[in-house]
């Protein structure tokens, strides 16, 4: 039974495409981040060994830009705004169905919104020049060179590992997401309560000055006592300390912070990315609670060596 074929190329031939490239620049941009960061990072939002990106970036360069070959300057053009277009995409989506900035160019020159910028846009046009000319057509042989039902067994296998891959990865930023709606909602609502504790305090204040100013010798105790409570309600002005509510919503934020510090730690290793939707003080308690995990981890490490000594 003959294959399936899209523009001349059999499907399983074009995954196996996809699977490489996407390695390829999974190993790429893994050495290079390693070397700059001076430790081990292993790029990409999936689980496993490949970026996704690479891998349909050259399939768009093999279906696509194949007919301009003989025209360079053609060629160098196409694919340095298709390449450009394409990252932008990406980087666009991501940001819209994660709430998380995975790249950012904003630092550099002509960029757009951080999602690309000049020299990268220019790089790519490179890129893809050295990728169809010189990389793709031994690697497009040496698969030619694969018997065709190997091919497809392998084509199989490779791609329920990426679905599944795919799946939990999905499950994964769409629970960071939930939690990150809520942790931003509910800082929004713990704000509130700290407004409403401080309008409270202002007026236990203004009524007891109006008091004196009215009644001085006879609210002279009262007024005391009134100073006094707002006193020391503003030395431990908390959320918590305002009403029972205010608790109830701390203990809850406590949490969603836990969480969201739980489910984005992966990510956080890999790309350090960028949540321009939460609020500067929740970016720092997402912090604060991954130094908490780190420290807790050496300590439960030091221990075991101690012990084992």
């Amino acid at each position: 039974m003959p294959e399936l074929t899209l523009l001349g190329y059999p499907l399983s031939t074009l995954f196996l495409y996809f699977c490489f490239y996407a390695c390829a620049g999974w190993c790429m941009e893994t050495v290079y981040c390693s070397i700059l960061e001076k430790r081990f990072v292993p790029r990409g939002f999936l689980h496993g060994p490949l970026c996704p990106i690479y891998g349909v970036g050259v399939l768009l360069m093999v279906l696509f830009f194949a007919p301009f070959k003989h025209n360079l300057v053609v060629f160098y053009l196409v694919s340095t705004v298709v390449m450009s277009a394409w990252e932008y995409f990406v980087g666009w989506f991501l940001e819209v169905t994660t709430h998380i900035k995975y790249w950012d160019y904003s630092m550099y020159r002509f960029n757009l919104k951080g999602r690309i910028c000049l020299w990268v846009c220019l790089v790519w046009g490179l890129l893809s020049y050295v990728c169809i000319f010189w990389i793709h057509p031994p690697v497009a042989a040496l698969f030619d060179s694969i018997p065709l039902l190997t091919r497809q067994i392998v084509a199989i296998v490779l791609a329920v590992a990426v679905l599944v891959d795919a799946v939990f990865t999905i499950r994964e930023l769409a629970l960071m997401t939930k939690v990150l709606d809520k942790l931003q909602a509910l800082s929004g609502e713990l704000q509130l309560q700290v407004s409403l504790g401080k309008m409270e305090l202002s007026d236990r204040i203004s009524g007891a000055k109006d008091m004196v100013s009215d009644k001085l010798q006879d609210a002279k105790g009262m007024v005391t006592d009134t100073l006094q409570d707002a006193k020391e309600a503003m030395v431990t002005l908390l959320p918590d300390s305002v009403t029972d509510a205010g608790s109830k919503l701390k203990a809850r934020y406590n949490d969603l912070v836990a969480s969201a510090e739980r489910y984005s730690r992966r990510l956080r290793n890999i790309y350090h990315p960028n949540t321009p939707k939460l609020d500067e003080s929740v970016r720092q308690d997402i912090h604060a609670q991954a130094n908490r995990f780190l420290q807790a981890r050496k300590a439960a490490k030091a221990a075991k060596r101690q012990k084992r000594s």
